[in-house]
Order: C-alpha cells, then sequence, then structure tokens
C-alpha cells in the first residue's frame, strides 16, 4: 500500500482491527496517523504503548458531523472501521446500530468529499449478506451508503469503497478467547449448535483485504476475501487440542440472530463480480432510476449461481484449524507460546 508522506485516518483506531491497521501503517513512511475514537481511556493506552509521535489521537465520534469533519481534514485516506459490532448488543439496541453504522458511516463518507480526501474504505461483514440481525441489516445499510455516495457522485474526486470479510479470529469478542477461558477453568466448553459453520480469517488478511480495496477499488466497489470455513465444534475441539486437553462439549442453542452459515457473496452479486483470485471485486449496480430496469429486465445468470457461504467453502478439518490458531502470534501469546 502506497501511503509515503500521507496523512491517514482510522476511525475506530483503537479496536482490534483499527489498532492492527495503525501497526501496520506505522511500518511505512507515512507521514501521520489519526485515530478517531470515543474511548479516551483506550487511546491514552495506546498511545504509551506505541510512543510514535506520527500517531496523533482524536476524541470524537462518527455520529458527530464536526468531530468527523475535523479529523479528516488534510487527510490523504480514510479507513472506516468504527461501528457497532457484538450482535446481542445491537439486537437489544437496534437504533444506536443505526446511528453508527449507518449514519456514523454516512458522515464519514460525507466529510470524506467535502475535505478533498482521495480514497475511503468502509469496513463490511458476511453478516451484511442476507442479514437476519439488527448488526447485519445495519451494516449491509452502510454499504448500500457507500454504493448509492458512488453512484449519485459520479465526478466526485473521493473514491469510496467497502470490504466484507468473515469472523476475525482473536478480535475483539471472538469466541477463540472463551474457549481458551473455558477451558482454563476447567469448564464444557460452550456451543450453539455443533453443526453451525463460521468463515475463518486473521486480522492480518482483514488488514490485508483492506490494503488491496485501497490500490484496487473503483467508486462503489465491494471488495470480498475468499476464506476457509470450519464448523463450531471442530473449532472447539481444535483450541482444546492446541492447549492439550481433552474437551468436554456443551449445546446451549441457537442464539437470537444467529444463522446456520454465513454468506459472503450472494448469488445476486456474484453475477456480477470479477473473480480476482484471493478476492471477489463485486461492481457497484449502476442503474440509474429508470424504473423499466428494475421491472422489465432480468438476468437469467443469477438462477443458476449460488451463494458463497460457509457451508460450501473450503471445509478445515481439526488439525488444519489447530495449524491455523498456533500461526496467529495472539492464539500463542493468549496461550504462553510464544
Amino acid at each position: 500500500m502506497q501511503t509515503d508522506q500521507s496523512t491517514v485516518l482510522v476511525t475506530g483506531g483503537t479496536g482490534s482491527f483499527g489498532s492492527t491497521m495503525v501497526r501496520r501503517l506505522l511500518d511505512s513512511d507515512v507521514r501521520e496517523i489519526r485515530v478517531l475514537s470515543r474511548d479516551e481511556l483506550k487511546q491514552h493506552e495506546m498511545r504509551t504503548v506505541l510512543s510514535d509521535s506520527r500517531v496523533r489521537f482524536y476524541i470524537g465520534d462518527v455520529r458527530d458531523e464536526d468531530s468527523v469533519h475535523r479529523a479528516t481534514r488534510g487527510v490523504d485516506f480514510v479507513f472506516h472501521a468504527a461501528a457497532l459490532k457484538q450482535v446481542p448488543s445491537c439486537e437489544f439496541f437496534p437504533m444506536e446500530a443505526v446511528k453508527t453504522n449507518v449514519i456514523g458511516s454516512a458522515n464519514v463518507i460525507e466529510a470524506a468529499n467535502a475535505n478533498g480526501v482521495h480514497s475511503v474504505v468502509c469496513l463490511g461483514t458476511d453478516k451484511a449478506a442476507y442479514p437476519v440481525n439488527a448488526m447485519g441489516i445495519s451494516k449491509a445499510m452502510m454499504e448500500k451508503v457507500a454504493q448509492a455516495f458512488a453512484r449519485n457522485n459520479p465526478t466526485a474526486t473521493t473514491t469510496v469503497s467497502t470490504v466484507r470479510y468473515g469472523n476475525v479470529m482473536m478480535s475483539r469478542g471472538s469466541v477463540i478467547p472463551l474457549f481458551v477461558a473455558q477451558l482454563r477453568a476447567g469448564q464444557p466448553l460452550t456451543l450453539t449448535d455443533p453443526r453451525m459453520t463460521r468463515f475463518l480469517m486473521s486480522l492480518e488478511e482483514a488488514v490485508l483485504l483492506v490494503e488491496y480495496a485501497f490500490e484496487n477499488a473503483h467508486p462503489g466497489d465491494l471488495f470480498i476475501r475468499k476464506a476457509p470455513a470450519s464448523t463450531i465444534e471442530d473449532l472447539a475441539r481444535a483450541v482444546a487440542k492446541a492447549l492439550g486437553v481433552a474437551p468436554e462439549l456443551k449445546v446451549i442453542g441457537t442464539r437470537h440472530g444467529e444463522k446456520l452459515y454465513e454468506t459472503l457473496a450472494t448469488r445476486e452479486e456474484l453475477v456480477r463480480s470479477e473473480d480476482q483470485g484471493d478476492y471477489y471485486r463485486v461492481a457497484v449496480d449502476a442503474r440509474d432510476l429508470n424504473y423499466s430496469e428494475y421491472f422489465d429486465e432480468g438476468d437469467e445468470e443469477e438462477s443458476s449461481t449460488d451463494d458463497y457461504h460457509s457451508h460450501n467453502t473450503a471445509r478445515l478439518d481439526i488439525d488444519q484449524v489447530v495449524e491455523l490458531l498456533l500461526g496467529l502470534s495472539a492464539f500463542r501469546a493468549l496461550v504462553g507460546d510464544g
């Protein structure tokens, strides 16, 4: 990623993805990195750990237009990671998800455009495809906001794109640290549904997806990284095997807002996508408000294409998941092995 002597804003920069992005940017010749978030304690801790004068911390909230405008002045690139990501909290407080994930994203995009930002990449989730919960619905709306900006502003100098990825292992709220804690406490591993499958991706792979979008995006593009998956049972057994523990499994049932499998790309998206090896590039649907294109015209290919989801992607077995886990420095640090 070419960010030499550039100023980069990372919204939600104290979170799992944001902090990883900041550290990666510090390995480049970036001139300045701005971290926009609302948690002053996390900012203080990050400032202390990084101790790098190129990182500047902005207290603010993407919900607040003024704080976003301040943070985007003089910025070249924006990585928009600020979001409410926990399914249960968004279920109980859906309007909070709307304010942060939808309105907040619109604020970031509009402020970036007003301040001449070159490129904005918005972070999405597989839960935005066929969403069944408030978090997924709000992130799907974020994608629509980004695509609508591209569609309605064809002469804009700011390129806005989105990315979509599956479960990020060892991120904040990940089930893997929970499994480790349960094993160390001698408790059974709690599973919702042993057959449930989820995509598996590292934080580093998520960062590479964002960088790929930054380097290759046309206005309105959606980039999806291909990824393997495993069942929840195999993931639990793999964590236990990595710790050398024989696990007891306890099935607690599917929680509200969860699906048996997650979809990364729908058939509707795949028919207009470009397979770029490790990634799918889905171009924005550029139809205008000519209603005949919605009501009178269709696509025969769409009905013969299947979705790309965690039930039909490459499936990892227990040993393969163990190998994947042991390749994560965060997992090794958690279990005391490096």
